[in-house]
C-alpha cells in the first residue's frame, strides 16, 4: 500500500499452536515445589489463586488451615485525594530547593503529604480438624507439593495402613476454591470443618451441608471510638460440603461446624464475594448482596462433578501456563551428598524427591539449572494466580495476606513494587494478566486529575507512591523520602506503551493507552520548570526511599531533577511521540479509506476530517512534548564514571 511515501507492513498473527513449540526434547524435571513437612510459618504454606480468590495451604495433619483471600477486601471508602493547602506548601519547598537548602526543603515537604492508604484485609480461614489417630501418622510418608503444571497442591501421608490424600486448587472458570480429601480405605475419613475470620463476622450452618460466613471490613483504617464509622465493604464466604454416597454421615456442631464421620471422600467448594462496586462507589451505596452472589455461584455448579471442575480448571490455566517452556540444559547433576555435604543424606535422590528448600540451599555447591527453570515458572504461576482479566491488580504480595495490619498495608506501591509484579507479563507471554493493571491505571487517572489540579494547579493526572483499591493518588502520610513522589503514575504509563509495542494492538493504543499517556504527559509538561541554565527541571524531586548528605552536612531527600524523575519523563515523552505517529498513520489511512469513493477531492476532505478526528489540542501537546524533550535536564556522570542519582548532590 502506498500512502504519501509511508510504508505499511502487514504481518499475520501467529497461529495459537505456534505459541507452544519447545525446541529441546529432553524430559524436563517436574515443575513442582516439594515440602517434606507441614508449614510452620505462613511463608512455608503453598499459594493457590485464580486472580480474585486465593489461599495459602499449610498442609497440617491433625489440623489443616487454608488461609483465604478475596481481592476486594480493603478497609476504607472512596475519599477526596486533594489538598487545597498544597500549592502554598509547594511554593515554599521550591524556594528552599532553589536556595540549596535541601534539608529545610525536606522538612517543609512534610506539608505536601496526605492521608494514609487503605489496608488490604484477609478473608478468613477454612479450618479442618481430623480425629486423634492422625497424630500418629508416619512422618516419613508425608509429602506436600505445589504442581505448577496443574496449579494444584497435593498432600499425602499414611496413618496406620490408610493413605490420606488432599487436593486443592482455585478455579478461574467457576470462581471457587476446591478441596478434595480421600482415603485409601473405605469409611476411613472423619473430620470437622469450620470457617473463621479475623474480621468482624458471624457464621452459621445452612441446610446441613453449607457454612455461611458473613462479615465486614472496617470503614476506616483505624476503627473510630465514636459514631463516625462509615459502612465498610461487606463480604460473604460460603463453604459447600459433599461426601461419598452411602458412606459417612454429616452432623452439625454448635450451628457453626460440620462434622463428617466414616466417609470415603469429601469435596469442599468455597465461594466468596463482596459488596465492592468499584473505586468510586461507597460501600453504603452498593447494591451488591455478597451472600446471594456466593450462593448463586455454588448453585450454578450443582450438576458438575469434581472431575468436571478440575478439567475446566486445568484447561483454563494451562492455556496460559503452557505458552512458555524453559529448558536451560540437560542436567544429569542430581543432588548428591557425602560426609562433607552440608545437606547430608541426599545420596541418590532425584530433585523431585527432596524439598525445594533443600534444593535452594544446595544451589551454593550444585548450580542445578532445573531449579532456575522451576523458579522462572514459579514467577509465571504467581502472576497467573493473582492477576486475571476482571480482577483487581496484584497488590504488594500478589493476593495473599494473613494479617489485618499487614506490612506496608499490603498496598500497591508505585515506586517499583507494582511495576515489578508485571514486568514478566509480556516477556513471559502472559499479556492478558496485565488487564487488571490497565483498568487500575484508568481509575488512577480519574482521581489523579483532581489531585493534579488542586495540589499542583496542573493539567493531566498524577499519582504518587502508595495507592489502594480506592485509586488513591495523593501523597501518603509520612516522610517525603518515600511519601512524596509524583512519578508513580508516569512510571505505570510505561506499561501501556510497552503493551502496545509487544502486541501492536492499535485498538488498545487508540482507546486505552494514548488517552492515558497524553494526560500523563500533560501533567509532566506543567510540572517541569525551566531552571537558570535553561534546562527543564523537576522541583521538588526525590529519588524514592533514598537520602543524601547536603552540602551543609545535613541529611535530606528533597532536591531537584533526580535521575529517576528525568529517566521516566524521557520515556513517557518518547512513548507519546511514538504513539502519536502510530495514531497519525492509522487515522489518516482510515479516513482516506472511508471517504475515497465519496469525493473526488480526497486530499482536501481527508485533511479536513483528519483535523476533526485528532483535534488541534492533541497536535499542540505532541509539539510541546517534542520541544520539552530537547530541553530536559541531562543525566549527569560522576567522576568515577557512574550515573549520578541526583543532578548536583
Amino acid at each position: 500500500m502506498e500512502d504519501e511515501g509511508e510504508d505499511w507492513v502487514f504481518v499475520h498473527c501467529p497461529a495459537e499452536i505456534d505459541y507452544w513449540n519447545p525446541t529441546l526434547k529432553d524430559t524436563p524435571q517436574p515443575l513442582k515445589l516439594c515440602f517434606l513437612t507441614p508449614a510452620k510459618h505462613w511463608t512455608d504454606a503453598a499459594p493457590i489463586g485464580n486472580g480474585r480468590l486465593g489461599a495459602m495451604v499449610w498442609g497440617g495433619v491433625v489440623s489443616e488451615t487454608l488461609q483465604l483471600n478475596e481481592d476486594t477486601l480493603w478497609t476504607g471508602v472512596p475519599r477526596d485525594y486533594t489538598n487545597p493547602e498544597a500549592p502554598e506548601a509547594l511554593l515554599e519547598v521550591r524556594e528552599l530547593v532553589d536556595k540549596g537548602q535541601y534539608a529545610a526543603a525536606t522538612e517543609a515537604a512534610f506539608k505536601l503529604s496526605g492521608n494514609p492508604s487503605a489496608v488490604y484485609q484477609p478473608l478468613g480461614d477454612i479450618k479442618i480438624e481430623f480425629d486423634d489417630s492422625h497424630s500418629a501418622y508416619a512422618v516419613d510418608t508425608y509429602q506436600r507439593e505445589l504442581d505448577l503444571d496443574t496449579a494444584t497442591v497435593k498432600i499425602k501421608y499414611i496413618v496406620a495402613d490408610v493413605e490420606f490424600t488432599r487436593e486443592h486448587f482455585t478455579s478461574n472458570p467457576h470462581q471457587v476454591i476446591v478441596t478434595k480429601i480421600y482415603a485409601s480405605k473405605k469409611g476411613s475419613l472423619s473430620f470437622t470443618v469450620s470457617l473463621d475470620s479475623k474480621l468482624h463476622h458471624h457464621s452459621l450452618v445452612n441446610g446441613g451441608n453449607q457454612i455461611i460466613m458473613e462479615g465486614s471490613c472496617p470503614g476506616k483504617r483505624i476503627q473510630p471510638k465514636g459514631n463516625d464509622n462509615p459502612k465498610g465493604i461487606q463480604f460473604s464466604a460460603v463453604l459447600d460440603l459433599l461426601i461419598s454416597d452411602g458412606m459417612g454421615v454429616v452432623q452439625v456442631l454448635d450451628d457453626r461446624k460440620l462434622k463428617v464421620e466414616g466417609s470415603d471422600w469429601a469435596v469442599f467448594l468455597l465461594a466468596a464475594s463482596s459488596s465492592f462496586d468499584g473505586p468510586f462507589t461507597k460501600p453504603a451505596d452498593s447494591k451488591k448482596d455478597a451472600t446471594k452472589m456466593s450462593l448463586n455461584t455454588l448453585h450454578s455448579l450443582k450438576k458438575l462433578t469434581y472431575s468436571d471442575l478440575y478439567a475446566r480448571h486445568l484447561d483454563d490455566y494451562q492455556k496460559l501456563f503452557h505458552r512458555v517452556s524453559l529448558q536451560l540444559s540437560k542436567s544429569n547433576k542430581n543432588l548428591k551428598g557425602d560426609e562433607h555435604h552440608e545437606m547430608g543424606k541426599l545420596e541418590g535422590l532425584s530433585t523431585d524427591k527432596i524439598s525445594t528448600a533443600e534444593r535452594v540451599k544446595s544451589f551454593k555447591t550444585d548450580e542445578d539449572p532445573s531449579l532456575v527453570e522451576l523458579l522462572f515458572q514459579y514467577g509465571r504461576y504467581l502472576l497467573i494466580s493473582c492477576s486475571r482479566p476482571g480482577t483487581q491488580p496484584s497488590n504488594l504480595q500478589g493476593i495473599w495476606n494473613k494479617d489485618v495490619e499487614p506490612a506496608w498495608d499490603c498496598a500497591p506501591h508505585l515506586n517499583i513494587n507494582l511495576q515489578m509484579n508485571y514486568w514478566p507479563s509480556l516477556s513471559c507471554n502472559l499479556h492478558e494478566c496485565q488487564e487488571p493493571l490497565f483498568d487500575y491505571i484508568s481509575s488512577l487517572a480519574i482521581n489523579g486529575r483532581k489531585t493534579a489540579q488542586v495540589n499542583y494547579e496542573a493539567s493531566g493526572w498524577v499519582a504518587h507512591q502508595v495507592s489502594d483499591i480506592w485509586a488513591k493518588t495523593s501523597p501518603d502520610r509520612g516522610d517525603p523520602v518515600w511519601a512524596f513522589w509524583p512519578m508513580g503514575g508516569a512510571w505505570l504509563c510505561t506499561h501501556v506503551w510497552e503493551h502496545y509495542a509487544y502486541t501492536m494492538d492499535k485498538g488498545f493504543l487508540e482507546n486505552k493507552a494514548y488517552p492515558i499517556l497524553e494526560a500523563c504527559a500533560s501533567f509532566l509538561l506543567d510540572w517541569l520548570i525551566e531552571g537558570p541554565d535553561g534546562f527543564l527541571e523537576t522541583n521538588p524531586s526525590t529519588s524514592p526511599e533514598h537520602r543524601f548528605i547536603a552540602p551543609d552536612g545535613k541529611p535530606a531527600s528533597v532536591s531537584y531533577s533526580s535521575t529517576m524523575d528525568m529517566a521516566i519523563i524521557r520515556e513517557i515523552f518518547a512513548a507519546v511521540i511514538s504513539a502519536s505517529e502510530v495514531r497519525h498513520k492509522a487515522l489518516k489511512w482510515s479516513t482516506i479509506k472511508g471517504i475515497y469513493f465519496i469525493s473526488s477531492s480526497t486530499q482536501f476532505v481527508s485533511s479536513h476530517i483528519y483535523e476533526q478526528v485528532l483535534g488541534r489540542g492533541m497536535d499542540d501537546l505532541v509539539e510541546n512534548v517534542r520541544k520539552a524533550q530537547q530541553k530536559l535536564c541531562p543525566i549527569k556522570i560522576a567522576r568515577d564514571g557512574s550515573i549520578m542519582e541526583w543532578v548536583k548532590i
